[in-house]
């Protein structure tokens, strides 16, 4: 699939389709079109992926839009200030990534449910229990508020990441809760209980993808000056 990422903070996709080939994408992404590409909504894999979509975060229904008669393009928008992120998955590839992040992709890219291992890591380490597994042969986009940075860990390295900032690793990063110490840390170091602890495969490097403004930080810097009124 040829692409095209522009556009900063709100970023935007120019994808570009042969005749008869398609891309899916996340409910509402569309911003402007040619008018032969035409859209089809559907359960994209029937209930269990509909279910799964729901679990994440994502719309349950999505949107496959295929070129006819002729080339096409189509653009896609990011929902927040940030930065889309472009993977090429071949076969063997998994990708792991944050609820919602899923853009767009090419429909050969599969979607699935990723449990983390350790339990304590969804329900304190800020990214949560479930996350979203990308396989398949093809290219996939997600979406990342503010900016992107990629890290390649080296075989057994630890990177220690405050809750939330996380977007996507390779599959074979283990995750897991680091508790804060301290209680004047805790108290006053306004970093929370726990951060959460990235660790590359023993055997090989592995690269992780950090965003730099998650979505609850954005919206707690805005709803500071938001008017309040007393009842």
């Amino acid at each position: 699939m040829k692409y095209e990422i522009q556009g900063t903070p709100f970023p935007a996709v120019d994808v570009y389709l042969e005749n008869g080939q398609s891309v899916v994408c996340q409910s509402g992404a569309m911003v402007w079109q040619d008018p032969n590409v035409q859209m089809q909504t559907n359960s994209n894999g029937g209930f269990g992926k509909m279910l799964g979509r729901l679990v994440t975060g994502e719309s349950l229904f999505q949107n496959t839009y295929t070129a006819q008669g002729g080339a096409g393009s189509i653009t896609f928008s990011s929902s927040m200030p940030g930065n889309i992120i472009p993977f090429e998955i071949a076969p063997g590839d998994v990708v792991i990534a944050q609820k919602t992040a899923f853009l767009a992709s090419d429909q050969s890219v599969n979607f699935e449910l990723y449990f983390q291992k350790r339990i304590s890591s969804g329900f304190f380490g800020g990214e949560g229990f479930i996350m979203q597994k990308f396989t398949g042969n093809g290219t996939l986009l997600l979406e990342a508020y503010g900016s992107v940075i990629e890290k390649v860990l080296q075989p057994g390295q630890v990177q220690i990441i405050d809750t939330g900032y996380l977007v996507a690793m390779d599959a074979d990063c283990s995750v897991e809760v680091q508790t804060i110490k301290g209680v004047t840390n805790v108290l006053f170091g306004g970093e929370g209980l726990f951060n959460t602890k990235v660790t590359a495969p023993p055997d090989r490097p592995a690269t992780i993808w950090l965003q730099t403004m998650p979505i609850y930080n954005l919206a707690a810097e805005i709803y500071k000056y938001i008017p309040h009124t007393s009842n």
